[in-house]
């Protein structure tokens, strides 16, 4: 993302799976760690969507990681349609997250990653904050979330998204009363909306604080 990014390789559930760290000025207030969109539509670590998120997470004083799934980059193995990724997910959080103020976040496929590990993390610890942008909800069967970890979600979602279209969201919220933020002439990949985006995950965090 800069200068000061740090790139490692952990141990992950099909191999070695690469990370890249950003640091925020002072002593992190905790991990983001962030999910990128489908590998097999050229989503990685360094999607313009996914970096953004990561920006406002190191503004607002958190240590954000982002990691390349199984089979993208340089991490091993092979992609897995989702239940692999929840799991790389969750190693990453473990490597880099083992206990502190968590906030996991997600685009697109990596909204739908999110949402299950944040699912599969309910039990152990909780979320500081969740954040969703463009959840696969049309492509992907995103799990309800519990009502303490709804109540710290940020969904946002493009007026115009021909990818994953804001009804097939607005489906999947609805039943569980969860709010989307709708941005207004936004499409998938938010292009002329970054700096948007950037300060609605920026307001989610610190009012989660």
């Amino acid at each position: 993302m800069n200068a000061h990014t740090e790139t490692r390789l952990i141990a992950g559930p099909a191999g070695a799976l690469e990370l890249a760290l950003d640091r925020p000025a002072g002593a992190p207030r905790g991990v983001a760690v962030l999910a990128h969109p489908h590998p097999l539509h050229g989503g990685t670590m360094h999607n313009k969507v996914v970096q953004t998120l990561a920006r406002a997470c190191v503004q607002e004083g958190w240590l954000a990681v982002r990691f390349n799934f199984r089979g993208v980059g340089a991490s091993a193995g092979v992609h897995d349609h989702g239940a692999g990724e929840v799991d790389d997910l969750l190693a990453v959080v473990a490597a880099c997250a083992p206990e502190g103020p968590l906030t996991l976040a997600g685009f697109s496929f990596g909204g739908y990653v999110a949402a299950y590990g944040a699912q599969r993390l309910a039990a152990q610890r909780p979320l500081q904050a969740l954040m969703l942008v463009g959840p696969a909800a049309s492509r992907f069967a995103l799990p309800a979330l519990e009502a303490e970890l709804a109540a710290r979600t940020l969904i946002v979602h493009g007026e115009l998204d021909d990818v994953v279209p804001l009804a097939a969201v607005l489906d999947w919220a609805r039943p569980q009363g969860l709010p989307v933020t709708v941005v207004p002439g936004g499409e998938h990949f938010f292009h002329g909306r970054l700096p948007l985006l950037r300060r609605l995950a920026a307001q989610h965090l610190r009012a989660m604080a």
